[in-house]
């Protein structure tokens, strides 16, 4: 993952290569809170190290990304992991939660250990789950109360976030979400004229406005795309020069990386299936030369119920 919004400090703010803005603009119809979320760290990463109170510079030492834990075939969406070899900088396992859900920290802390088991990092690592307000969350506290006094665990109510949502463009984006209907257009009003006053750069500024719209349109779906930039006063705003010429070019380059990107995960997912195929195919071989179901399980890397599943299927 290559390009991440860099934000030295409220008054100068470059955007590398990475466009998000074209398909952030037609997202939120679509998607769940989580994603909006995973989507606006992906873009602006720097907004994360905002919430954790850190510098915002932190974003340039760290890729958004996921990872895919093979044992039980499920993947980690929320990772900031650090590009450097500097082992004072924990990757951070982010989690979106805006559902009650007894099973969380249980699903959470398994998957994070299973990671740790399956890639040793050097990095320390550190939880961060971000829940709209203090009463959704189940803690459990007689089987994680320990885990989760850790300092290497943190938890954060956007609903309390206080003055800090108001003096800080990123945090105020964030708070966005969970705003009342209501008052959602009044704060996005406040966070466009910001990111005109504030940001420098055109694309950057284009992309911010774009997900401030978005985060409207899904809190507002009633509402036309036309009558959103008319409450938000966006409709002059997007008939400018100085707009159309990055919105163009943020499309042509989203379009780009969308092919490569598309391109790169259909070699992968062909790489994939294809030594799936060879393990599959290489059971019954192994079956004959006397290894238990488990013995392959464990030299292939395959869950024993697959390798069962096969074994009955060579013997009809």
């Amino acid at each position: 993952m290559t390009g991440f919004l860099v934000w030295d400090d409220f008054g100068d703010r470059v955007l590398s290569h990475k466009v998000v803005g074209y398909y952030l603009h037609f997202l939120a119809t679509y998607v769940k809170t989580d994603t909006i979320f995973y989507s606006l760290f992906q873009a602006f990463p720097s907004i994360f190290f905002e919430l954790i109170n850190q510098s915002p510079a932190e974003a340039t030492a760290y890729e958004f990304t996921s990872r895919e834990v093979k044992q039980l075939a499920f993947r980690l969406d929320g990772l900031f992991l650090p590009t450097t070899n500097n082992p004072k900088k924990p990757f951070y396992v982010v989690e979106v939660q805006f559902q009650p859900d007894e099973d969380l920290y249980y699903r959470l802390f398994a998957e994070l250990f299973l990671y740790l088991r399956q890639y040793k990092p050097s990095h320390s690592w550190q939880v961060v789950v971000i829940y709209p307000t203090r009463s959704l969350e189940r803690e459990n506290a007689s089987q994680f109360g320990e885990i989760i006094s850790l300092n290497r665990v943190r938890r954060i109510y956007l609903d309390e976030l206080g003055q800090e949502a108001d003096t800080s463009l990123g945090v105020g984006v964030v708070k966005l979400v969970i705003e009342a209907e209501d008052t959602a257009p009044e704060l996005a009003r406040r966070l466009i004229q910001q990111t005109k006053q504030q940001l420098t750069d055109e694309a950057a500024k284009r992309d911010l406005i774009n997900l401030i719209e978005t985060i409207i349109v899904y809190k507002l779906p009633q509402k036309s795309r036309e009558e959103i930039e008319a409450m938000l006063g966006l409709s002059e705003l997007k008939n400018t020069k100085v707009y159309q010429e990055a919105f163009t070019e943020g499309k042509q380059q989203g379009l780009e990386e969308g092919k490569q990107q598309g391109l790169e995960e259909g070699k992968q997912q062909g790489l994939e299936e294809g030594k799936q195929k060879t393990q599959l195919e290489a059971i019954p071989k192994m079956i004959q030369l006397g290894l238990s179901l488990e013995a392959i399980a464990q030299v292939l890397d395959l869950p024993v119920e697959v390798v069962e599943q096969v074994a009955q299927q060579s013997q009809k």
